[in-house]
């Protein structure tokens, strides 16, 4: 009977010890890398959550008609900046449309140098109607030719926003 216990004891013991290293084995965490994402911040501080994509904004401008606005945040890339100064930027929306962006209350600039990267802006989106002298000081601004200039003689239907604040991913 005193060798039964004693087997029974270290059997219980080995078996404990089988199961330690199995939930050791289980329980092993995997670290995944987390690529952060870099951003400069113009503007108002804004977060870089809950952004619409380009293209679902380019929907949602298609809905609006002149003179309607709304709230909202998004994400696109950039086609095209003020080499003036920076004072406005053009970002697609996929389908050879377009956004023209200003700043609030003329409040910041983008740097000239940033066509091709992504931002994320948050403000007002508006539909508007610009004029024949809006699109040549613009087109003159973005560096056009005199022919480019010369070709705009029609108001033409635009999608605008205003940005309270931008956020420009670094690569």
């Amino acid at each position: 009977m005193k060798h039964i216990l004693t087997l029974l004891a270290l059997s219980f013991v080995f078996v404990s010890c089988k199961n330690n290293t199995s939930d050791t084995q289980v329980n092993t965490v995997q670290t995944e890398e987390v690529k952060e994402i870099a951003y400069a911040s113009f503007g108002d501080k804004i977060e870089a959550d809950n952004a619409i994509d380009a293209i679902l904004m380019a929907e949602t401008y298609k809905k609006m008609i002149v003179g309607d606005s709304l709230q909202t945040k998004m994400i696109a890339k950039v086609d095209e900046v003020c080499q003036a100064k920076g004072c406005w930027m053009k970002l697609d929306l996929g389908n050879d449309e377009q956004v023209m962006v200003k700043f609030k209350d003329y409040g910041f600039f983008m740097p000239k140098n940033i066509a091709g990267k992504d931002v994320i802006l948050d403000g007002k989106a508006f539909v508007s109607e610009m004029t024949v002298e809006e699109q040549r000081h613009y087109a003159e601004d973005a560096g056009k030719s005199e022919n480019e200039i010369a070709a705009i003689t029609e108001p033409k239907r635009t999608y605008t926003f205003e940005a309270n604040g931008v956020l420009l991913i670094e690569e």
